[in-house]
């Protein structure tokens, strides 16, 4: 039986005329359907929740739908919606965080780390209906999660500079205290454990706030991943979406016996890995999961498609994978396409592309972005998959 998959993806909210982000999420939110889109921190962010599929196929046509629907509402506001890491044109001053206890309490206790919260991830969740299994794979899989970041990167620019890194996003989101690699545990009751200590210590308020690289959801009965930038093309995210869904598949298949966490506990590595991809994407080498040492960006990401093939095959995924991880490492991340049109143009046109990527198409232009006749490009969605007794929607804080 095919494993399920879902998809959060968060959109940063832009004006269109001038590209700048801008607080206005809730303009667009009110004619949104609340059981699909949501709040996050900061008022310039909208978050979409997918519907929990079995196929790849019907994973991008829900994705492409909800991306319709929130492209609609920012147009009939002057505005545009981008999945992106982060957007060029953007000051902290300008940008307000939602209301509501919870998000008023993280920004007194954090101050700049929240105040400077203008990212956007792209979170996927698999089914693993057995909690202490989730637990146990989430460290077994951790080693090749920074590949799946470096597919992801899409956030060279920060502040209207060029950060020299593809995913400036993941050095803003380590700030967090409880970010980053995921620590090994036996079964869920000690990780749990160790969230309550964690809560206990006053650092984080709740165990919304466990923001490692993967966690088991505290709601479903699924593992969560949660490293990647947003992805401007919605192929990107049904990639990332495949492959984690192969590792997960592939470590959960594995015999008891031969269950030996690849990290050994060395976490350190993780962490360096991540941050190797964070800087370099798809375009220089990457941390090599096998050796522990640099390697190409094309060796490693083929590696890992080696790896999972078994699992993508049965799936019915192989084929699909392959080629859109092909297409991404003969086209460079998002972070090379919008650094490449920054520098030929300027970065206003880096946040049309950026737009126009979001909605499905393959150009972009100050007419197109700016014409609401005219820019739904989009494929029309697959059917979806009957849910079953799953909720019908992703619903993780």
């Amino acid at each position: 039986m095919t494993v399920r998959i879902g998809v959060e993806e968060e959109f940063h909210i832009v004006e269109v005329e001038t590209g700048r982000l801008v607080p206005r999420a809730d303009m667009i939110l009110e004619k949104l359907p609340p059981q699909t889109f949501t709040t996050e921190l900061q008022q310039a962010t909208v978050e979409s929740n997918s519907g929990v599929h079995a196929s790849l196929g019907g994973l991008y046509g829900d994705i492409t739908g909800t991306r319709r629907l929130l492209d609609a509402a920012a147009t009939a506001n002057g505005l545009a919606a981008v999945a992106a890491g982060t957007v060029p044109l953007a000051r902290t001053a300008d940008i307000h965080p939602t209301a509501g206890r919870r998000y008023r309490h993280m920004v007194d206790e954090y101050r700049m780390v929240a105040d400077e919260q203008l990212i956007c991830g792209t979170h996927v969740h698999v089914d693993v209906p057995d909690r202490d299994l989730a637990v146990r794979v989430m460290c077994e899989v951790s080693p090749w999660l920074h590949v799946l970041l470096a597919l992801s990167a899409s956030s060279p620019f920060w502040l209207g500079a060029d950060t020299g890194y593809a995913s400036w996003r993941t050095m803003l989101w380590q700030r967090w205290p409880t970010a980053g690699p995921a620590g090994c545990f036996a079964d869920a009751a000690a990780y749990d454990a160790a969230v309550r200590d964690l809560i206990d210590s006053g650092v984080i308020s709740d165990a919304g706030m466990i923001y490692y690289d993967i966690r088991p959801s505290a709601h479903q009965q699924t593992l969560e991943l949660r490293i990647c930038d947003a992805c401007p093309r919605a192929e990107t995210v049904v990639l990332i979406a495949g492959l984690f869904r192969a590792l997960v598949t592939e470590a959960v298949e594995r015999p008891s016996g031969t269950r030996v966490p690849a990290c050994a506990g060395r976490h350190e590595w993780l962490r360096a890995a991540s941050w190797r991809a964070a800087r370099s994407g798809l375009e220089g080498v990457l941390v090599d999961p096998r050796t522990r040492h640099e390697a190409p960006a094309a060796q490693v990401v083929r590696g890992l498609l080696d790896r999972v093939r078994p699992a993508l095959e049965a799936a019915d995924d192989w084929h699909t994978v392959r080629d859109l991880a092909e297409r991404a490492l003969a086209e460079g991340s998002a972070a090379r396409r919008m650094r490449r049109t920054a520098t030929a143009e300027d970065l206003l046109a880096c946040t049309d592309l950026a737009i126009a990527e979001t909605r499905g198409q393959t150009g972009r232009s100050r007419r197109t972005v700016a014409d609401p006749a005219g820019h739904l490009t989009y494929p029309e969605p697959a059917a979806q998959d009957t849910p079953g007794s799953r909720p019908a929607r992703l619903a993780e804080h």
